[in-house]
């Protein structure tokens, strides 16, 4: 059974990622790619659907952190007999992806367990297994896997097992390595000399951050977080590592969070910009406009790593879920819905991306030129929303505010770039969106923005408003959706997205409190002048983060567990833009509002 997700750490090569548990055991990891089958999917499972445990016989105490500034996990298991630390690492790779974990001896002699249980596609194929002069070779269809050790292996219940001793100074290492099945097994790799380049490599790429607050240390773990997944041959950032973590235990919101969302394109590229990374902004904001072109009535909410367009979703039955949260899904069928937000983040994305003085495109202005042609129409039809919700379509106030995002952002493009376009018909157009959500998607009864035309209902969405300049802060119809969110949406502190109903959604209700939406309440309550308020949350955020830092989708204040995929992207860029809201009045908050408020 997988463990809870505060007990698991990442480790990755920036084109992959596994889950390490607090036991030693390596419950997830998809070879080659983010997207591709896993080869280790007990998580979603039990062992037999495949693991990687190295740990001691018999454990008293168990501690880990990552090394500073890297993504180098270092696991100290305290036994009756000594001490011995498991470090693990993945190199960003050249070509093939390495997987290295060495034990390290510590103090007395200590007896260790190795099981490794392999299971190509999601835990469903038993490999064809050989031995090997140090280890040995798997192979099932085009996948062939490789472990490369210094100890006597066995074959045991479809499984490879060792059991060996470590003594204080001892180091042993075990390399485990991916190829395609028809092609020529690599050389085998010297695990100490790979992850002490592994470390400089990460060593290096944090001194970059540019970050200087009370905060440092969990900005720069976000950071590292943030760039482990970041497909690196294409710049694409996917939403997690994992598919299928529910949103509530024991429930059906299983989703596949391993693509790129482009409504995650602006928070994105101010934390990267404002910290130092101009280099992954430049290659996140290359992938967008890559991925993007095309008709704009097809255009995609998320894309594969590659910018890939269909991604179809199936469910596994072989797999019987994390806690027994079915169905276990991969690929997202919420690819080819419409939602209108995409639109003003893409525009509000690529009018950051010149402000910042990132390398010239000439090509993105005729793109945005032709979506924005279509979203003049397109503006006017229901959608499917930001939460990407699975009833019915609605006019979705927050959509309307992202298609008025978009209209004003091209405009002030025009202006303060001098590119040409329509400049007056979009002002008019830019009105009257304006006008029209501020006359339907507000409850004057309820003297509160609501989550679709005509409605009473909240939603977290709303809370983006004055962030992306929409109405000032301060406006009173702003204080009052403030104020609404923090009376109906709050759960133990922390905000839902919106009351899940099964005429709204389409689905059971029940999910955990949305965690980058509370960063936006944060942001909400700095721009409101309640800056006590306002560190008091983000500090009981920060303590949500398991021991080495990391953050999921969604937290289940009933269970006090993280729930949802993990470690999720956007809790983590929610966290770094906040920490800039607080630390300087140059932040996010205060630079993505336009001037141009009203009209």
């Amino acid at each position: 059974m997988a463990q809870p997700l505060e007990d698991y750490a990442l480790i990755g090569d920036c084109q992959t990622a596994a889950l390490v548990g607090r036991d030693g055991s390596i419950d997830w990891l998809c070879l080659p790619y983010f997207s591709s089958g896993a080869c280790f999917a007990s998580l979603l499972g039990n062992r037999e659907h495949g693991r990687w445990k190295i740990a001691p016989r018999d454990v008293v105490r168990t501690t880990r952190r990552y090394r500073r500034g890297t993504l180098i996990l270092e696991t100290e298991f305290e036994t009756p007999d000594g001490a011995v630390t498991l470090v693990d690492g993945m190199p960003p790779r050249s070509e093939e992806p390495d997987l290295v974990r060495m034990v390290v001896g510590r103090r007395g002699t200590v007896t260790m367990q190795m099981e490794l249980t392999i299971r190509p596609d999601y835990g469903s194929i038993v490999p064809w297994v050989r031995r090997t002069e140090r280890g040995i070779r798997a192979i099932a269809g085009p996948d062939s896997y490789l472990l490369d050790c210094g100890v006597p292996l066995l074959g045991e219940n479809l499984s490879t097992v060792a059991t060996f001793e470590v003594q204080a100074g001892d180091q042993i290492p075990f390399v485990f390595m991916w190829h395609p099945s028809h092609q020529a097994a690599p050389e085998p790799l010297d695990a100490a000399t790979t992850l002490e380049a592994t470390q400089k490599w990460w060593s290096d790429w944090s001194s970059r951050c540019t970050y200087e607050g009370p905060w440092k240390e969990a900005v720069l773990r976000s950071l590292i977080t943030l760039k482990a997944l970041t497909f690196m041959p294409t710049g694409g950032i996917v939403a997690a590592a994992t598919t299928s973590l529910p949103e509530q235990l024991g429930g059906v919101r299983n989703w596949d969070y391993r693509y790129c969302w482009v409504r995650d394109a602006t928070f994105t590229l101010y934390s990267l910009l404002n910290n130092g990374y101009t280099e992954e902004a430049s290659a996140w904001r290359q992938w967008l406009l890559r991925s993007v072109a095309g008709d704009p009535a097809q255009m995609n909410i998320m894309y594969g790593i590659g910018g890939e367009r269909r991604l179809t979703e199936v469910e596994l039955p072989w797999l019987p879920g994390y806690e027994r949260s079915l169905p276990v899904r991969i690929g997202n069928a919420a690819h080819s819905q419409f939602q209108l937000d995409v639109f003003g983040e893409l525009m509000d994305a690529l009018f950051l991306a010149r402000q910042a003085g990132l390398e010239h495109d000439e090509n993105s202005w005729r793109v945005q030129t032709l979506l924005m042609r279509f979203l003049e129409n397109a503006w006017k039809e229901p959608d499917d929303g930001i939460w990407e919700i699975r009833g019915p379509r609605r006019h979705f106030t927050h959509s309307k505010v992202m298609a008025w995002v978009a209209a004003d952002r091209m405009i002030r493009t025009v202006e303060e770039f001098d590119y040409e376009g329509p400049l007056d018909k979009w002002k008019a157009l830019r009105a009257q969106m304006h006008d029209e959500i501020c006359r339907e998607g507000f409850n004057a009864t309820r003297n509160t923005f609501v989550q679709s035309y005509g409605g009473e209902e909240l939603d977290a969405s709303l809370l983006m408003l004055p962030l992306v300049g929409f109405l000032p802060p301060d406006d009173p119809r702003m204080r009052g959706t403030v104020e609404a969110i923090e009376q109906d949406l709050l759960c133990d502190g922390f905000v839902a997205r919106y009351p899940t109903k099964q005429d709204v959604d389409g689905l059971p209700p029940g999910e955990g409190a949305f965690l980058a939406c509370t960063f936006w309440l944060v942001d909400n309550l700095i721009l409101l002048g309640r800056r006590r308020d306002a560190e008091k949350l983000f500090e009981r955020l920060l303590g949500l983060r398991n021991d080495v830092g990391l953050l999921s989708e969604e937290y289940d204040t009933s269970a006090g567990r993280l729930v949802g995929n993990f470690p999720q992207a956007f809790s983590h860029i929610g966290l770094v833009n906040t920490a800039r809201n607080l630390t300087t009045d140059h932040s996010p908050a205060q630079q993505r509002r336009t001037k141009s408020t009203r009209r």
